[in-house]
């Protein structure tokens, strides 16, 4: 049995491992937390050397049964089970296969080692069980071993021995497998540990919040396409353009190529091309020097400077004056603008992205939009789908916010009625995600104390279109959590048919981690006839 403390570093080549940082990874939290409620054991790592890992200086991870609490909580115990983790792991460096052994009070643990482009890492470790065909022997070594280390307590432990969680072997081979996805997870992620590290840490300094593809919500086909669209453009230099209505989210598909992209690491700049008139724009955009109009009291760096060697976003850029298009136009082309005021032309490696809500191919028949320009950020085009087009996206959207505003008021999670869900879905959103956000915390508001959310709430304007349109045609039973779950039960069947069962192809489309599947497969029953069906 292995518990787990502060102990210190070893000298092997696994102190490039950060192993704090994989009990933060959703999947390893979640696996650990399935086989705690199911059996009460506890997963465990050590390094090569056999230290326990990811353990908080000066304490314990606390085992989940009251023997092994005192077992861990005694001084000896403690170091024997430091000694039993270590040896089995030292044991292991040469294989590649998991272990079923006993540890020193007698519990059975499962070990499976931790393997890294062949480079051994340590292990993984499931304690505190016991063995079906061996329980009875099991439970005499307990017995007996807790007479000797606690007598004055011995008969209270004894009688939680016959509560300890009894395996069959089927159930070991199921952990046995649980716990090797565990390790699949801790290798994928220490292949790109350096880099999603200085991920993080960029984007908390610089936004305090991390831009991905998985922060844009969305499970249906066009948010699928889009996702391989934006995987396949982010790494390159190429100028995109997004385009899409208003509130369908654009300006966070532009911070998700930027931090996904190699320049992820310096600046992300945005501006409203909108929002200022001529001259305030092409000082916004290539700056000013002293005395080049009133109030320019200082020399002043422009956004394209200011971005250089990251990326420059152009919100609205359907807005700009033809005048200003060709001042685009050569930095674009030629990389080099002169500020305000000056006669040094100064040069910019931004990368550009830009988005409009408006059509520039027709713009460009008008004569109003520069054909030349157009051609020059159009070089990808990225469409986001408006929310009308991915209703199947808006159960997953509503869980969302409705725990973002849980978390910020922190208040409990509220649900949506069947009716409320139901009107949701058949509202035509004008105003796409931006407008379904506001919506949510509409009703949270004015849902007040409420658990559940009526369609009582809901605006007038969503109410009265609902009642006006002629399609009608979602209709749901139950609450918004059953919705969601047959929501997702649907498309991971129909995933799982059209990949032929390929789970790893099909966590790939869906988003998720192979393991995270594994789970929701098992929890909605939808293994092949022929595979197993679940534990005893």
């Amino acid at each position: 049995m292995s518990s787990s403390g502060s102990l210190p570093s070893s000298s092997s080549g696994s102190e490039a491992v950060k192993w704090d940082e994989f009990d933060k990874l959703h999947v390893i939290r979640s696996l650990r937390d399935l086989v705690g409620r199911w059996w009460n054991i506890q997963l465990n790592f050590t390094d090569t050397k056999g230290f326990l890992r990811g353990v908080p200086e000066g304490r314990f991870f606390n085992p989940l049964n009251s023997v092994c609490k005192a077992v861990t909580g005694d001084q000896k115990g403690f170091q024997s089970c430091l000694g039993t983790a270590r040896k089995t792991t030292v044991d292991a460096t040469n294989s590649k296969d998991s272990r079923l052994f006993k540890c020193h009070a007698g519990f059975s643990a499962i070990s499976v080692p931790i393997r890294v482009n062949n480079q051994y890492l340590g292990c993984v470790f499931g304690d505190g069980f016991l063995v079906e065909e061996t329980a009875a022997e099991q439970r005499v070594l307990i017995k007996s071993y807790l007479e000797r280390t606690f007598p004055s307590r011995a008969r209270e432990l004894q009688a939680e021995v016959d509560k300890l969680p009894v395996l069959t072997s089927k159930e070991v081979a199921y952990l046995t497998e649980l716990i090797e996805l565990v390790v699949d997870e801790m290798a994928l992620a220490n292949k790109n540990v350096a880099d999603s590290q200085k991920k993080v840490a960029d984007l908390r300094k610089e936004l305090g919040t991390r831009y991905g593809f998985d922060s844009m919500i969305g499970k249906s086909g066009a948010m699928q396409s889009l996702y391989r669209m934006l995987e396949r453009v982010a790494p390159s230099e190429a100028t995109v353009l997004v385009q899409g209505e208003n509130g369908t989210g654009k300006e966070l598909i532009a911070k998700a190529l930027h931090y996904n992209s190699q320049r992820k690491g310096k600046k992300f700049l945005l501006v409203n091309c909108g929002a200022f008139n001529e001259n305030l724009l092409e000082s916004e955009l290539f700056g000013h020097v002293k005395g080049s109009f009133t109030g320019a009291i200082r020399d002043k760096k422009g956004l394209f400077e200011e971005a250089d060697g990251g990326t420059l976003f152009l919100d609205e850029i359907g807005e700009t004056s033809m005048a200003m298009q060709v001042k685009m136009l050569r930095v674009l082309q030629e990389g080099t603008f002169t500020p305000v005021g000056s006669n040094e032309m100064r040069s910019s490696n931004a990368r550009i992205l830009a988005a409009t809500n408006r059509d520039l191919g027709a713009m460009v028949k008008q004569g109003t939009f520069r054909e030349d320009l157009f051609y020059r950020l159009n070089v990808i085009n990225v469409t986001v789908p408006p929310l009308r087009d991915r209703r199947e996206d808006i159960p997953l959207l509503v869980e969302h916010f409705l725990g973002s505003y849980a978390k910020q008021t922190n208040k409990p999670v509220k649900s949506l009625s069947s009716h409320c869900m139901e009107d949701l879905l058949n509202h035509e959103w004008p105003g796409n995600v931006r407008e379904l956000e506001n919506e949510i915390e509409r009703l949270c508001v004015l849902a007040g104390e409420d658990k559940e959310v009526s369609n009582d709430f809901l605006s007038p304007r969503i109410k009265d279109a609902v009642a006006k349109s002629p399609n009608t045609q979602y209709r749901l039973d139950g609450k918004l959590k059953e919705a969601l779950e047959d929501l997702e039960r649907e498309m991971i069947r129909q995933g799982l048919e059209r990949t032929r069962w390929n789970k790893s192809k099909l966590a790939k489309e869906l988003g998720i981690s192979r393991a995270g599947l594994i789970m929701k497969v098992e929890k909605y029953g939808l293994e092949k006839r022929g595979e197993r069906t679940g534990v005893a």
